[in-house]
């Protein structure tokens, strides 16, 4: 017996990186897992692929993120696949991992700039949660995917950092909120982390050993790293940590 068995997530971003890592560990621990993604149907299809094949199961679903009707959209596609796999349309575990990053100082950054990385990284989780509530089981699980930027300073992606701030603040209200219906509610901070988004810098001599200096263990972090703190959060194991920001940077700058 696994111990997410009969239970049912729902990944947003889970066709690449952290949400990959994610939606592979919850359904290799016993979940049906919904991997959302926002643009490349393709890769989504290949983590359910990867998921069955492995004896899981999963479906994909897809919207984009940065509006209601989208949102929305999103939802509805969800309802629609549960009722049509489980006969209902109820789940047990939402991760909120679909985030855009930027490179651009405060300098650089536009109006529209600002409000297009709110939108995705802010505005969605809020609403996804909003709109999810009726559809969460008692005794359910909400993880937020932070980031480590909330406690050590990079200035030079400052609208990016505010967003994540702002997902650490909606964790806390929203678990006292959600305690008496005994659903947890906890954000993961990751640091830096060997994927896709990072490969172009990261995959060099000069960047590889500058990131693995930044951890007290001397290394870059891997998605299994992260996946395997939201599988601890997702799991009954964690019914009595809610509200908490864990930080999985690996030690960087201690």
């Amino acid at each position: 017996m696994k111990r997410l068995d009969g239970k049912i997530a729902f990944v947003t971003g889970a066709s690449r990186g952290i949400g990959k890592g994610i939606a592979l560990r919850l359904a290799e621990d016993g979940a049906l897992v919904a991997v959302h993604y926002g643009s490349s149907r393709e890769a989504a299809d290949e983590v359910v692929q990867t998921i069955t094949e492995r004896g899981g199961q999963a479906f994909a679903i897809g919207a984009k993120l940065e509006s209601m009707p989208e949102i929305m959209q999103l939802i509805e596609s969800l309802q629609a696949e549960l009722v049509r796999l489980t006969g209902e349309s109820r789940f047990d575990i939402l991760v909120n991992n679909a985030g855009i990053g930027t490179s651009q100082t405060l300098e650089e950054t536009t109006e529209e700039n600002f409000d297009h990385i709110f939108a995705v990284n802010v505005k969605a989780p809020f609403f996804l949660v909003q709109q999810s509530l009726q559809l969460l089981r008692n005794e359910g699980r909400i993880i937020n995917i932070s980031s480590g930027v909330t406690r050590i300073a990079y200035p030079h992606i400052m609208a990016y950092n505010l967003t994540k701030g702002a997902l650490n603040t909606f964790t806390l209200h929203l678990a006292q909120m959600l305690g008496p219906r005994g659903i947890t509610v906890n954000a993961v901070l990751p640091g830096i982390v060997d994927t896709d988004v990072n490969a172009s810098w990261l995959h060099t001599p000069e960047g590889h050993k500058h990131a693995a200096e930044m951890s007290a263990f001397g290394r870059v972090g891997e998605t299994s790293d992260i996946a395997d703190v939201v599988s601890f959060l997702a799991s009954p194991d964690s019914r009595w940590v809610t509200a908490q920001l864990l930080d999985a940077t690996g030690g960087s700058h201690l």
